[in-house]
């Protein structure tokens, strides 16, 4: 079971291809990996932050396209839901109890099959990508940092704007820092994100994400050259009468 009640479920792996043989992974509850037994043993477990926002979607991208290319990494998406707050764009009508986690699941096994089905298709990928998707209810950092030591992750993907709990977009706040809704970007400095915390208390690398501003730039054209001489000019000599003349560089030769 995951924190705070809410289950966590392992999703089917998508399977592309004529040669895929397509194995359907047991349901588990719970953050094993050891309950996939058609997964081989030579996996890297990647723990991804997502909020439903910007950021949360770089994270997402950048992470399915790992997964999509080396499909060894096994993806662990999670949601850390504001105890207080529902997230905006997925309203509750009973509070954040464990039906509402289901249905965070169900809307983060949306996000990330789409997301895996515009890398695969980019990098032509026709084998099978393991994900599972976890809602939890609590402060971020800490449940973020809990969940990648409890499926031992080789690597930690969030936004560059995580702040705290799910919150649909908006930039959310750490109120056992502050205990306001208006944070400041020195406080932010003093107080840290977490994303920053995240970042100092991780036990194995961390990937910030934001999407790409950069325009795509085209390929220098290359073209044959001619090889670069490694060796010293030769000196040029007139033998003539038992006397050997040097010649000027910029005689020719013949």
């Amino acid at each position: 079971m995951a924190r705070r009640g809410l289950p966590c479920k392992g999703e089917k792996a998508r399977t592309r291809g004529k040669g895929a043989r397509g194995k359907t992974a047991r349901r588990v509850r719970g953050t094993s990996v050891a309950a996939f037994v058609t997964m081989s043993s030579k996996i890297s477990p990647v723990v991804i932050g997502y909020d439903f926002s910007r950021s949360g979607r770089a994270a997402l991208h950048r992470a399915a396209t790992l997964a999509a290319r080396a499909p060894f990494h096994v993806l662990h998406v999670v949601c850390v839901v504001d105890p207080e707050e529902a997230i905006p764009s997925l309203p509750s009508y009973n509070g954040v109890d464990q039906m509402y986690g289901a249905r965070v699941q169900e809307a983060l096994a949306a996000e990330t099959q789409h997301e895996l089905d515009l890398a695969t298709d980019r990098a032509d990928v026709h084998g099978s990508v393991h994900f599972f998707v976890h809602a939890r209810i609590g402060e971020a950092a800490h449940e973020i940092l809990a969940l990648a030591e409890e499926v031992g992750a080789d690597l930690i993907i969030i936004g560059s704007n995580a702040g705290g709990s799910c919150a649909g977009g908006s930039q959310p706040i750490d109120r056992r820092a502050l205990g306001s809704k208006d944070m400041t970007g020195f406080d932010r400095l003093i107080f840290g994100s977490t994303s920053e915390r995240v970042m100092r208390e991780a036990g194995c690398p961390v990937e910030i994400a934001r999407p790409k501003r950069y325009p795509d730039a085209a390929l220098v054209p290359v073209g044959r050259i001619d090889p670069v001489r490694a060796h010293v000019a030769p000196h040029r000599y007139t033998y003539e009468d038992h006397r050997a003349s040097l010649r000027p560089a910029e005689w020719p030769l013949y």
